[in-house]
């Protein structure tokens, strides 16, 4: 079992930058792809970035080049650098962990465990 607890969400301008961080306990000690997704209201979770074991990184295309996620995998910890948040970002922010490499990792099914949620808000 792994327990995930983001923190980091707020209130922020359009134009601005948060970050957002998922801190992992439990049985850290295997090899998981790190997730984030995001759910706004009345729409469905989608994928926003994962990072493998071994730090190899994937976004989906819309926050390409604005957001970086990044694992410290000792603190076991990871994170996710949003910046020139757009209102349409406007979500609450979900970790998730899945057991071994990016197969499909997308994909919210894939995914094993999953943190609490953390609001962020851009207003424009």
């Amino acid at each position: 079992q792994v327990q995930l607890v983001e923190s980091g969400g707020g209130l922020v301008q359009a134009g601005g930058s948060l970050r957002l961080s998922c801190a992992a306990s439990g049985r850290t000690d295997r090899p998981y792809t790190m997730g984030w997704f995001r759910q706004a209201p009345g729409k469905e979770r989608v994928f926003v970035a994962a990072v493998s074991n071994g730090g190899i990184t994937y976004y989906e295309f819309s926050v390409k080049g604005r957001f970086t996620i990044s694992r410290d995998n000792p603190k076991n910890t990871v994170d996710l650098q949003m910046n020139s948040l757009k209102p349409e970002d406007t979500a609450v922010y979900y970790c998730a962990a899945v057991l071994g490499n990016c197969y499909g990792c997308y994909s919210r099914g894939r995914y094993d465990y999953w943190g609490q949620g953390t609001q962020v808000t851009v207003s424009s």
